[in-house]
């Protein structure tokens, strides 16, 4: 086989290669809902942020919103700051009043969150932006949350990242950033007890060790006295000795 089929399989598999590349840049070119560490908790509260990679060639994206599905009843969100822009949180009073794992009711909760950039402040092609907030006490009844998110560029260009990805897991053009939440903790008492169990532990490990120590301390001292008395032993031996020496002198 000549170098000139070599060289063009070689061109053909970058070819192919920086194609991969740029349909999976295209691909993850979306506003993606994230955890850092583990997932969060069903009835807990957890941090998530927002990724959010500008698109367009030519406008920089001035403007985040993420809306909060009133029946998730999350009642507290905060918000990290970050430099050059502002957040807004906006509660709304529920039609029908969500009741929490830990058993209270919330009637009002967080719907939307809206990130403006001062001016001056933009994300252009190329770069990405981390929203991040604090939110709970997070929904029992659901596997995972849903944020739809408009993305708003300079000149009044909108994006909607809304769309539910099907149960064939196809995923949409413009997909809403999803989260998935872990089963729920354990509750204060399973924690009481567990704390209780490991004083217990530490409480026997304790005397175990006081006992190990006495002993310890015992079997010193009768190894001192065994020491002394064989000693004694070897001195008396030698004191008759000494004296049958000098009778035969």
């Amino acid at each position: 086989m000549s170098h000139h089929v070599f060289r063009r399989a070689g061109v053909l598999a970058a070819t192919v290669a920086a194609t991969g590349l740029l349909g999976a840049g295209i691909a993850s070119a979306h506003v993606t809902a994230n955890v850092y560490g583990s997932q969060p908790a069903k009835g807990g509260y957890g941090a998530i942020f927002f990724r959010v990679p500008n698109e367009d060639a030519k406008l920089g994206t001035i403007k985040v919103e993420v809306d909060l599905k009133p029946d998730y009843g999350i009642g507290s969100v905060s918000t990290k700051p970050i430099p050059g822009w502002t957040a807004e949180v906006t509660k709304s009073p529920l039609s029908q009043p969500v009741t929490t794992a830990s058993g209270t009711k919330i009637t009002e909760a967080v719907t939307k969150v809206v990130w403006t950039a001062e001016p001056g402040t933009k994300i252009v092609n190329g770069q990405f932006q981390e929203f991040e907030i604090s939110a709970g006490p997070l929904p029992s009844n659901v596997d995972q949350l849903e944020f739809p998110a408009i993305q708003t560029y300079e000149g009044g260009k909108v994006v909607d990242w809304n769309q539910p990805t099907p149960p064939s897991g196809e995923e949409p053009e413009h997909p809403a950033p999803t989260v998935k939440l872990a089963a729920a903790e354990a509750s204060e008492h399973g924690g009481h007890a567990q704390t209780t169990a490991a004083g217990e532990n530490a409480e026997a490990a304790s005397s175990a060790d006081n006992t190990a120590r006495w002993l310890g301390g015992a079997g010193l001292v009768v190894g001192a006295l065994g020491l002394g008395v064989g000693a004694g032993a070897v001195l008396r031996s030698r004191r008759p000795a000494a004296g049958k020496t000098e009778e035969t002198k």
